[in-house]
């Protein structure tokens, strides 16, 4: 079998409301784009894998499905490793990333970016799923990270961006277990100099079952990050 042009990198943790539609999104939009393509699942979480049926659904939707129990970033690494295409796409798996947008991520790293991040406040982007204080806590963090390393990024914590293998190998080792790594990816990019584009993207309401991110506690995850890597 010759090696999928897209690898899709999608982790979970009980899921099962939301991953089947969300996958068959995905394959929807694959099939017009006319690209080679694998789906991987990351799923658990610290207490263990997915207590429904996610795993078995992803299954049958033709994702291969591997195991982590660190957190989201780690779960992100390990599907970076098994990762087989050239063009590398994280996305999350509550419905709230529109597989639609695969069409710019894709193509931003085809027209020879290294990083491609979806953004939810350039022109043509949005969300419908941040209320006013997180909105300004995200900014608060924007702002901080383009002062202490000279980026000019237009969002931050936000998991919906492509990588070329190339890049990925460029930003180097990543460390967060959870949910700093959106974070420290875009740092590390930064210090790389790496070849970075922002693209439009439009966050929606997740989709049935319950958030897993806490808003003070990934805010504090993502000041932590921050500072850890001025060393």
């Amino acid at each position: 079998m010759s090696r999928p042009h897209v690898s899709i990198i999608i982790p979970t943790l009980n899921e099962e409301e939301n991953i089947a539609e969300m996958l068959s999104g995905v394959r929807k939009i694959m099939s017009r784009l006319a690209s080679s393509y694998e789906l991987i699942v990351v799923d658990g979480g610290r207490k263990g894998p997915s207590t429904d049926r996610t795993v078995e659904i992803a299954k049958r939707h033709g994702a291969k499905v591997l195991y982590d129990f660190k957190g989201k970033g780690s779960a992100l690494v390990t599907g970076f490793a098994a990762a087989k295409g050239d063009v590398i796409v994280s996305m999350d798996a509550d419905l709230s990333h529109k597989p639609e947008e695969l069409r710019l991520l894709i193509a931003g790293i085809d027209a020879g970016y290294d990083v491609c991040l979806g953004s939810r406040f350039l022109v043509g982007g949005g969300t419908a799923d941040m209320p006013r204080y997180r909105i300004f806590g995200n900014w608060v963090l924007l702002k901080l990270v383009n002062l202490l390393y000279g980026s000019r990024y237009t969002d931050l914590c936000y998991g919906y961006r492509s990588f070329s293998r190339n890049g990925l190998k460029k930003i180097g080792t990543l460390r967060e277990l959870e949910y700093g790594i959106e974070t420290e990816i875009n740092i590390k990019a930064q210090k790389a100099r790496l070849r970075v584009l922002e693209v439009p993207s439009y966050e929606k309401k997740r989709g049935g079952g319950k958030a897993k991110v806490q808003s003070v506690g990934t805010g504090m995850m993502a000041l932590r990050t921050i500072l850890r890597n001025l060393r």
